[in-house]
């Protein structure tokens, strides 16, 4: 029996909208929490109506329903690690604050602002709300360029920019921050800069060409595999190292839905060493 004996199988929450074309949101984190062998448990923030090229609607979950959905799983399951994706609304972010005050686990916040096809998945007037209310809570913050710059007030016009941003997201909400540079000009490298323990560094991987929306989702998968690897209890840089890996493995593995091409991230079938060999990570210096 799997899980026998004093050895508590892991398990982890995403909190997140779910995504009825499957590429990223509930369907994503769960996807990437089976990868990994961690136990997925969910709260479900919204119903959208979207593929991997349109999101058509958004539905809210009722706040009430969301903060319900977290406290039931809580209060049997010792959830080792929590990421939260799309929460929209400012009373869905207020829930999950509440649900989670008490909690003293990895929580891994992704502060999901826009769709890859372009929709708003989180209110203005959400914003202040979430660096008020949860953003203290975090212990890991995931945002791309364009969140960072949202939640920092800062834009981002050079690698220093981004050095004086994750800083800033650092040291106003005590967490690590990793901006993602997925949205970066550079046309070689796809770099994600860390900010731990008063330290910059550099995850570096070689850009490849995908077609276009295939990187719907990689985001989510990313910040899943952060909180299923912390929870499993590897040391940070292994496993952002290996949820890079798991990003860039998805995309270059990534399956065909459509005969009118339409393709979409999916895990690998090759080793995941394959992948986290082509990864360099290098200190990074700051030139204030």
């Amino acid at each position: 029996m799997k899980g026998s004996g004093q050895t508590l199988f892991p398990a982890v929450m995403t909190i997140a909208g779910s995504d009825s074309g499957g590429g990223a949101g509930i369907q994503a984190d769960l996807r990437t929490f089976t990868y990994f062998r961690v136990f997925g448990t969910s709260a479900v923030t919204a119903l959208t109506a979207q593929n991997p090229l349109r999101v058509a609607g958004i539905e809210p979950v009722k706040a009430s329903a969301v903060e319900l959905q977290i406290q039931a799983v809580r209060a049997e399951i010792p959830v080792a690690a929590v990421k939260t994706g799309m929460l929209f609304s400012r009373p869905l972010i207020l829930a999950v604050a509440r649900a989670l005050s008490d909690f003293r686990g990895t929580l891994v916040v992704d502060p999901v602002m826009i769709s890859t096809s372009g929709k708003k998945l989180l209110l203005d007037s959400a914003v202040n709300a979430m660096k008020k209310h949860l953003l203290p809570l975090a212990t890991w913050l995931t945002p791309n360029l364009p969140e960072a710059e949202a939640l920092s007030g800062m834009k981002v016009t050079s690698q220093d920019d981004c050095h004086r941003i994750a800083a800033y997201c650092a040291e106003r909400w005590n967490c690590s921050v990793i901006v993602k540079g997925g949205h970066a000009d550079d046309p070689e490298y796809a770099s994600d800069l860390v900010y731990h323990e008063g330290e910059f560094h550099i995850f570096r991987t070689r850009r490849f060409p995908v077609k276009k929306n295939t990187d719907h989702g990689t985001g989510c998968t990313f910040s899943a595999a952060l909180t299923a690897l912390l929870a499993k209890g590897l040391p940070w840089d292994k496993a952002v190292h290996r949820a890079k890996a798991l990003v860039a493995a998805s995309l270059a593995e990534s399956v065909k839905l459509s005969k009118s091409g339409l393709r979409a991230m999916f895990p690998p079938e090759t080793a995941l060493e394959e992948y986290e060999r082509k990864i360099s990570m290098e200190k990074a210096v700051f030139h204030a």
